[in-house]
């Protein structure tokens, strides 16, 4: 039975079959499929009103952004196979982290606002040098 959630239970792996038939199909097709369809109407924010909450309309422009989205949704595929804790695990180990940092005023979205829209005034990285030189070894050589 489906019930919109996508923790339905998944048909058993055929040991014979190669690795690419044995492994469950994506729930969601892409990435923005899984934030239009999934994420933003599941856990939905009063983003306007409240203080200390940050999202932009335009998340794909935020690199952060794009990679803690994208380790919810794979880790969500992935959970949500288990019929017995993978929503759990998912919502504890996964969204209860990922979600406060990207909501967060200073997270990746910071500058960017629901009335203002997308910001590309980004004034803050981290400062860089490189080491000296032999203080470590390329691994790849």
């Amino acid at each position: 039975m489906t019930t919109g959630t996508g923790w339905e239970d998944t048909d058993e792996a055929d040991p014979g079959a190669d690795v690419d038939e044995q492994r469950p199909r994506l729930y969601y097709g892409s990435l923005p499929e899984f934030v239009r369809e999934f994420f933003v109407p599941m856990f939905p924010r009063d983003v306007k009103h409240t203080p200390g909450i940050t999202w932009c309309p335009r998340w794909w422009e935020h690199p952060e952004a794009i990679y803690r989205l994208e380790s919810l949704w794979r880790s969500w595929e992935h959970l949500r196979t288990d019929p017995a804790l993978g929503s759990s695990t998912w919502l504890r180990d996964h969204l209860d982290h990922h979600l406060p940092i990207l909501l967060a005023d200073s997270g990746p979205f910071k500058g960017c606002s629901i009335d203002n829209g997308h910001s590309t005034n980004r004034h803050y990285v981290f400062p860089i040098e490189e080491p000296p030189e032999g203080l470590y070894v390329d691994e790849n050589n």
